[in-house]
């Protein structure tokens, strides 16, 4: 790893090969809702084109995983952000998004960004605010899921930040 702010950074849609490793980074994360294993090799089969891994060599340094909604096919939700603790404080996870962003807005027709925030988690609220601005779109943020939407245990409120329309 080179310490030039994550330059060497190369950002492409992940594999199948991959979904071992991204499982293995949002577990790592400590802030992630961790799936199952299973669950990001099939993402890595299936949401592909909506994804991002970024990679320093053989080394994956960073994900965005997200799909195109069904029920609005100009919405692009955004499902998880992870850096690789050794590769953080590199502005890798804006680079992420806005590598994902650029290609997925180049084969559909994306405007709008959504994603989902715990309040408590400050850097992911962070970080779509600071991608909103910088490409000069409206976030609204409201409500999505309650507490009381959740059974399995105590789970935090989860915020839509929703972010468009993105310039073309």
């Amino acid at each position: 790893m080179t310490d030039d702010r994550g330059g060497s950074v190369v950002f492409r849609a992940p594999t199948v090969a991959d979904g071992s490793r991204l499982w293995r980074m949002a577990a790592d994360s400590g802030t992630l809702d961790v799936n199952s294993e299973y669950s990001y090799l099939l993402w890595c089969r299936d949401f592909a084109a909506t994804s991002v891994v970024g990679c320093d060599g053989d080394s994956v340094t960073s994900f965005v995983t997200g799909y195109v909604r069904p029920d609005a096919p100009d919405t692009l939700f955004v499902w998880q952000v992870a850096v690789d603790a050794t590769y953080r404080r590199r502005g890798l996870a804006v680079r992420a998004l806005d590598a994902l962003v650029d290609r997925v807005a180049r084969t559909q027709s994306v405007v709008f960004l959504e994603a989902t925030v715990t309040p408590d988690n400050v850097p992911s609220a962070r970080l779509f605010a600071g991608f909103a601005r910088a490409r000069g779109a409206s976030l609204t943020k409201q409500s999505l899921f309650t507490e009381e939407h959740f059974s399995g245990g105590p789970h935090n409120e989860e915020v839509l930040f929703r972010i468009g329309p993105l310039p073309r």
